[in-house]
């Protein structure tokens, strides 16, 4: 029995438009490799960005730098080496680094010889919001980038909760689920029915924006729901609007009243590191940050409640977005039929900031 209408293979479909699923992250960026109290003083640690090795090195007077995770001599994992007071001396056969990635010593170097001039690659590095960030394009780009903005982050009003994910789909996946309110369904057994409503949108150079209002429409949810937005004011939950921002290659969402100034009752900021030089998985750091209410003490008394609802949001996202990936990998490309206009101008924005590894 024929199916109705035309017919139009995989192959004729996907080749008309460009695949963002092959769009790579665009390293020109700082990205978020690991969190500062994963760094111990004198002690190194291996992360990875689109599947290049980077060892992370803090020295002796708690200055951190980062390197091409591998010796010059015989490519052994410098993360495997020792620190040595500003320096780190490779595991294998004793090769001495600084912080430039220029070698420094080869201690059974025969007296008089010229010592090997080829350094290893060195990265620009810089620590804040609890996090280590890393500039791993092109060096001489990395002074004149911005540096990302988390709001709020050193207020004491706000209370953080940290947190990060292996999540196995392709970057742009997480980009959708975030800035997509309307797959609230997937959450009907955490949040109760939630009925969201576009109240605008807007795009601009490097950014897309959209803002939501969540219309409570009953059912049971979990406690975490209403503890969240504990440190707003009564006034101000009368009409919380959601704003959602992709500001290229960082996420952030805010919750607050309705009027401009009113502060937010939760902030979230958040970064998708590939993982593997296909682009198929990634890693998310995320800072959420709660304001405290009047009486502060009931904030941590209920936080291990809030952490494990936002864990549970979270695992949902995960299940939904690298279902999303399987699809695309069993397919062998992206049949999405996309109609939201905030995820279209999205999807614009990925595909021009992103890398095409063909056009390389």
């Amino acid at each position: 029995m024929q199916p109705e209408g035309p017919v139009v293979s995989r192959r004729s479909r996907s080749s008309n438009q460009p695949d963002l699923r092959r769009i790579a992250c665009n390293p020109n960026y700082w990205y978020p490799l690991a969190w500062s109290r994963q760094l111990k003083r004198n002690k190194t640690l291996s992360v990875i960005f689109a599947g290049d090795p980077i060892a992370l090195v803090r020295t002796d007077s708690n200055r951190v730098f980062a390197l091409e995770d591998r010796c010059a001599h015989r490519q052994f994992p410098l993360s495997k080496g020792i620190v040595c007071c500003e320096h780190i001396q490779c595991g294998y056969h004793a090769w001495r680094y600084d912080a430039s990635g220029a070698i420094r010593s080869v201690p059974y170097l025969v007296k008089g010889a010229d010592a090997p001039c080829r350094a290893v690659r060195a990265y620009s590095c810089r620590e804040a919001y609890g996090l280590i960030f890393v500039f791993v394009g092109d060096p001489a780009l990395a002074e004149q980038t911005a540096f990302p903005d988390v709001p709020w982050f050193h207020s004491k009003e706000y209370k953080p909760m940290l947190f990060d994910r292996e999540v196995g789909c392709h970057y742009t996946f997480m980009h959708e689920n975030l800035m997509d309110m309307n797959h609230q369904i997937l959450h009907q057994r955490l949040l109760g029915r939630l009925k969201p409503q576009l109240l605008r949108h807007s795009r601009g150079e490097s950014w897309v924006e959209a803002q939501y209002h969540l219309s409570d429409m009953g059912g049971k949810k979990h406690r975490g729901v209403n503890w969240l937005g504990m440190g707003s004011d009564q006034d101000e939950r009368r009409f919380d609007v959601m704003t959602i921002r992709t500001d290229y290659p960082y996420q952030t969402l805010k919750i607050a009243a309705s009027s401009a100034d009113a502060p937010p009752s939760l902030s979230l900021w958040v970064a998708y590191v590939p993982t593997d030089r296909q682009d198929r998985a990634n890693r998310s750091f995320g800072i959420l940050l709660i304001r405290k209410p009047r009486v502060a003490l009931l904030l941590s008394l209920v936080w291990p409640v809030l952490r494990h609802f936002v864990k549970s949001v979270f695992a949902e996202d995960r299940m939904a977005v690298e279902a999303e990936q399987r699809a695309y990998d069993i397919q062998g490309g992206d049949w999405n039929q996309e109609i939201f206009p905030v995820i279209l101008d999205l999807r614009e924005l990925l595909m021009k900031h992103g890398v095409d590894p063909a056009g390389r």
